[in-house]
């Protein structure tokens, strides 16, 4: 989460979210298969001479499969940010590097949202915001309560074109 001094003056944040839960589904499959696949392997494991260095090679190969399929997956899911403050939507990502991206409220043309089925049972769906620029389109996937965040975001971009022109009105 975005620390306080990262905000400008007057800027409050509004709402704070991670993708939704669903993009961990997969790899909590793969979790679970993997280990039993590890156990089953320990287990037919003949005893004798070779049993250490082929259980050795069995929990190495699960380990990486773990690292690779679940655990990489897990921490994207996890550093990925989306912030919606009073004044601008930001997104943050990346596990050693981050990168960021930053739309002022003021320059957004049009918010809308789709969802499929399943994207409706779980809560969750896709949210495009458009502006107007050489990267006008945004698109997020896998947002948590989609319908929710989209009139959210719609009403804080009219608030901030109205605090401008007020703004705008005085000067």
């Amino acid at each position: 989460m975005a620390r306080d001094d990262e905000l400008a003056e007057g800027e409050e944040r509004v709402l704070v979210a991670h993708p939704h839960w669903k993009m961990l589904l997969w790899p909590s499959v793969v979790l679970v298969v993997v280990a039993a696949a590890a156990l089953a392997l320990l287990v037919v494991v003949p005893p004798g001479r070779y049993a250490t260095p082929g259980r050795a090679a069995v929990g190495i190969a699960a380990a990486v499969a773990v690292i690779a399929w679940f655990v990489v997956p897990y921490l994207r899911w996890r550093t990925t940010i989306y912030e919606l403050t009073t004044r601008r939507l930001r997104l943050r990502s990346g596990i050693l590097s981050r990168s960021g991206r930053d739309f002022p409220l003021a320059r957004i043309s049009d918010v809308s949202f789709s969802h499929g089925p399943i994207d409706r049972l779980l809560g969750c769906g896709r949210l495009v915001v458009e502006s107007p620029g050489e990267h006008g389109q945004l698109v997020l996937t896998e947002i948590p309560r989609v319908g929710a965040v989209q009139s959210t975001l719609f009403q804080l971009v009219e608030d901030e074109q109205e605090r401008l022109a007020s703004q705008d009105r005085k000067a």
